[in-house]
């Protein structure tokens, strides 16, 4: 049976029952105070209680069930006073993480890779969409906690490679969009593959139908959590409902990216979110798309470039949605309305996390007037569609990061990056990189060999274009 338990207040981390080494290891990150979600999940979490969080997007779950999984690593059995593992046996974790999302299972791996980097523990993350290779090497090399999702997962399985039988603890990730996904059968096949005495700490935005179902199947009397910022701790997010012909929606939204972005902007099919990216880009923005049919490097690419505040504009599918976990994005547009109220808010919490302001604007076409008043009237949102208004969208977040100015603050930091759809500068034809005879714009990855002939004036051919990835560094993950 599950109560409800209110976020406490306590006085830091450590009032909580988290080790000192993981203390000290997030004041090092500047992570002192915990919020609300991790006030109320860690004293149950530590005691080893089943715990269902409800808590909205940007609330701190992935460090309160990361403290927790850490913590109990450091006083498990088997391990010396510092929590590393005495003996690591290869494919045999005790702590499983299951998630809906590539972007997702990486970034929890950040979050969790900085507490266990602090005892010693080791932390890895499989997926689809890549080769199996480095994965199986560091299966067998041993980890402590492993971030999967339900696919890859269960192919390791099948091939042998994992053992979940010794996974004493358990966390359901996101579990409302693992049940849009269709991922529920996925994962009740894999915790059935877990210790019958697992702990289970369960995440969702939602906790009613499918995912109450988990919960009465997977959990023993857990506690649950609902947690809700306070009033004066929530940023306010503003929604805009444009009434746009379909042949106006790429000018009105390159037009309000330039007024108050760095944008998000939603669309319905992979192939559409291509086709935007490329013609914003022809707009002078500097954007990319993330969607299924990238590459996992790709996606780790466009959405390191957004963080690091190199891009103007991601475009994205509802897939890739929930996971993408950026701070401080000011902007949301959904280009393609929503398939339902469900999706509206997944797509809109991607601005206006942990306490800041957002934006979200969305083009409604005439089809759509129906659909746009009955998402308002399940929302309580304000009724009303209006014409594209770009004066009517307040100045959210760093005034120096968004809008015009920072357009220009991201041109400069791009000045050696073209963004997607970008055309390369012709080349100086007379031009050649040191000590090779190449010519500057040869493709990387050539091998060497001897210098090219220079051909005839009269047998020039223009110089190929090619569309150019940016040049991508790391970000810190959220909390």
């Amino acid at each position: 049976m599950s109560i409800s338990a209110p976020a406490l207040a306590c006085d830091g981390f450590d009032a909580l029952g988290v080790p000192p080494q993981l203390t000290a290891a997030l004041a090092r990150a500047g992570i002192t105070e915990p919020f609300p979600i991790q006030a109320a999940t860690l004293p149950d979490a530590l005691s080893g209680r089943d715990v269902c969080g409800k808590a909205p997007t940007g609330s701190g779950k992935t460090l309160a069930f990361g403290l927790a999984m850490v913590s109990r690593l450091v006083a498990s059995p088997g391990r010396d006073g510092s929590g590393r593992r005495r003996h690591r046996d290869g494919g045999r974790p005790s702590g499983l993480v299951l998630v809906p999302t590539r972007e997702l299972a990486a970034q929890v791996e950040e979050v969790l890779g900085l507490l266990a980097g602090a005892v010693g523990a080791s932390v890895m993350s499989v997926y689809g969409g890549v080769a199996y290779g480095k994965q199986l090497s560091a299966l067998r090399r041993g980890v402590d906690v492993l971030i999967a999702c339900p696919g890859r997962l269960e192919d390791l399985v099948s091939r042998g490679s994992i053992d979940l039988a010794f996974v004493d603890m358990v966390v359901i990730d996101e579990a409302d969009r693992m049940a849009d996904m269709g991922f529920l059968p996925a994962v009740r096949r894999l915790v059935d593959r877990t210790s019958d005495t697992r702990q289970t700490m369960l995440f969702s935005a939602t906790l009613d139908g499918p995912i109450d179902k988990l919960v009465r199947d997977y959990q023993r009397s857990p506690v649950r959590h609902e947690v809700v910022a306070a009033e004066t701790d929530q940023g306010e997010v503003h929604h805009h409902f444009w009434s746009v012909t379909h042949e106006d929606r790429v000018a009105v939204t390159a037009e309000a990216v330039t007024a108050r972005g760095p944008a998000i902007v939603f669309c319905r099919t992979k192939h559409g979110a291509d086709r935007l990216s490329q013609r914003l880009a022809r707009s002078g923005l500097s954007t990319a798309a993330i969607h299924g049919d990238r590459s996992q490097s790709q996606r780790e690419r466009a959405l390191a470039a957004f963080r690091s505040g190199r891009l103007d504009v991601l475009v994205a599918t509802d897939v890739a949605a929930r996971g993408i976990h950026v701070d401080d994005v000011p902007l949301v547009v959904h280009y393609d309305p929503p398939a339902d109220a469900t999706d509206y808010v997944h797509r809109s919490g991607r601005t206006g996390r942990a306490g800041a302001d957002g934006i979200v604007v969305s083009l409604i076409g005439d089809v759509h007037v129906v659909g746009t008043k009955k998402l308002q009237r399940q929302l309580g949102l304000a009724p009303g569609i209006s014409s594209p208004n770009i004066s009517a969208l307040p100045t959210v977040g760093d005034p120096t990061r968004t809008g015009a100015a920072g357009a220009r603050l991201r041109s400069a930091a791009a000045a050696t990056v073209k963004p997607h759809g970008a055309k390369p500068a012709a080349p100086n034809r007379g031009s050649h990189s040191q000590g090779s005879g190449h010519h500057a714009a040869s493709k990387p990855g050539r091998r060497p060999g001897p210098p090219r002939r220079r051909r005839r004036p009269d047998a020039r051919s223009p110089p190929r274009r090619s569309v150019a990835a940016p040049t991508l560094g790391s970000s810190p993950g959220g909390r």
